[in-house]
């Protein structure tokens, strides 16, 4: 498996349609079989009213196939807390996940810029 127990992870699910709500989940890898990672982390949904992320306030636990295409999985630094990450525009206008600190994703994929 090239995901290991304990990893971070950052994962944007595709969407299908244009309606679709846009969901992210960071959080760190429990368990591995096969293919599949369960991760405990946060949801961050997209809300449209302020064009931002918002962090859903409780823990989940999510299930992914690592190599299924309706996911982008990105590795998040183990330094990293997942309960410091909020997302904001950064300094070229691109949309970023940051833990307010040293830790900065682009997150590319959108295009996002205000």
């Amino acid at each position: 498996m090239v995901v290991k127990v304990g990893e971070k992870l950052h994962v944007i699910t595709r969407r299908l349609l244009e309606s679709e709500v846009r969901r992210h989940f960071v959080g760190q890898v429990t368990e591995t079989e096969g293919g599949l990672v369960r991760l405990e982390g946060y949801v961050f949904v997209h809300d449209e009213a302020t064009n931002e992320y918002v962090r859903r306030p409780e823990k989940r636990i999510r299930i992914i196939g690592i190599g299924d295409a309706a996911y982008i999985v990105k590795v998040i630094p183990g330094q990293v807390s997942l309960e410091d990450l909020a997302y904001r525009i950064g300094p070229d206008g691109h949309l970023v996940v940051t833990d307010g600190s040293e830790f900065s994703l682009d997150i590319n994929e959108f295009n996002a810029r205000r």
